[in-house]
């Protein structure tokens, strides 16, 4: 089968090549690949950075994004059936330690990554434990099925605090930043701001139902906070999904007293925080790994079910043939596209 294989340990090195075709084991489904999504992990290891350095095994292939069909299971899989349309949870957990056995498995330690620690779905087919197979809807479309691990991420993060009625601050406009607008807005959020250094990003935000959009190389947080009437005292809610220190600052810089922040962005080891304003404002901060096993999955179906499809399908952008892969990649990484499905089958 063909697969996209990051082949050299540096950047670009990736690879169309022919893979043996994986055979499921007792526990684990085959699954023919309809669409993948590339991810910023994706990228992450296309760029070979230090993070991919340290973490990835070459060769391998990698994504973890993906919606599919069923071929072949396990003698033990009865969760599954062969036929059906199906997207996964790309952690696979130990279901042995404290976390796992007490419901909390998104906290197990042992968590192994689909397409980082072990061979991805960048491919014709790829197999999966069955425990991981989530089952998809039918009437939703398959483009939005292939993006539900991002949107699984936006949904937790989302969601992690509540937003009813409160005002919202997202630092990044990258594609999770861009899905968390909508989901916000449906939670019942007052305001929504969205900072970026990306117009066309800032743009879509605006577009998704964003109060205000702020170009953080022009602007400043603080004057659009003066300028929102509703707001007094800061924000409520921060959801930091951009990875950029300076976003972050910024973002404890404009928080209520007693606010709440969800982190997804990974942020620079060197980066500093004003402790004093975080411990004398009573800020709280979360950190934010993937989704909730599987309660996120439960939420975001539902979102999806009930109107929420139509605002994430605007957030992909192009769709690419997966032979044209490179340019898929180079597209995503410069920062002027939504998402960006392959498409296999």
């Amino acid at each position: 089968m063909k697969a996209i294989v990051k082949k050299t340990p540096k950047p670009g090195g990736l690879t169309l090549t022919d893979v043996p075709t994986p055979i499921p084991g007792d526990a684990q489904v085959l699954v023919k690949i309809k669409k993948t999504a590339i991810c910023g992990t994706d990228i992450h290891i296309y760029c070979w950075d230090a993070w991919a350095q340290k973490t990835i095994k070459t060769p391998q292939v990698i994504g973890h994004e993906f919606v599919g069909e069923v071929v072949e299971i396990g003698r033990q899989v009865s969760n599954v059936k062969v036929g059906e349309l199906v997207s996964g949870e790309g952690h696979i957990v130990c279901g042995k330690c404290r976390h796992c056995i007490t419901g909390h498995p998104h906290l197990c330690r042992q968590t192994v990554g689909i397409g980082v620690n072990m061979d991805g779905v960048f491919a014709e087919y790829a197999v999966i434990p069955a425990e991981n197979i989530w089952v998809c809807d039918g009437s939703i479309c398959e483009e939005v099925l292939s993006i539900l691990d991002p949107l699984g991420n936006a949904t937790h993060s989302a969601l992690s605090f509540n937003v009813l009625g409160e005002d919202v601050l997202i630092t990044g406009a990258g594609p999770i930043g861009l899905m968390s607008v909508p989901i916000i807005k449906r939670a019942g959020a007052r305001n929504i701001v969205v900072t970026d250094i990306n117009p066309t990003r800032l743009e879509m935000a605006e577009s998704l139902g964003a109060t205000r959009v702020v170009d953080a190389r022009v602007e400043k947080l603080s004057d659009v906070v003066a300028n929102l009437d509703s707001m007094k005292e800061g924000f409520d809610v921060g959801l930091e999904m951009s990875g950029s220190g300076g976003a972050f600052a910024d973002m404890i810089d404009n928080m209520a007293n007693g606010g709440k922040i969800a982190i997804l962005g990974i942020l620079p080891q060197d980066t500093k925080a004003d402790w004093s304003k975080i411990i004398f404002n009573s800020l709280t901060l979360k950190g934010i790994y993937g989704r909730q096993m599987y309660d996120t999955w439960y939420r975001m179906s539902a979102l999806l079910q009930s109107g929420l499809e139509a605002d994430i399908a605007r957030i992909i952008t192009h769709r690419f043939d997966f032979r044209d892969y490179e340019e898929a990649f180079e597209l995503m990484r410069s920062g002027r596209s939504g998402k960006v499905i392959l498409e296999w089958c």
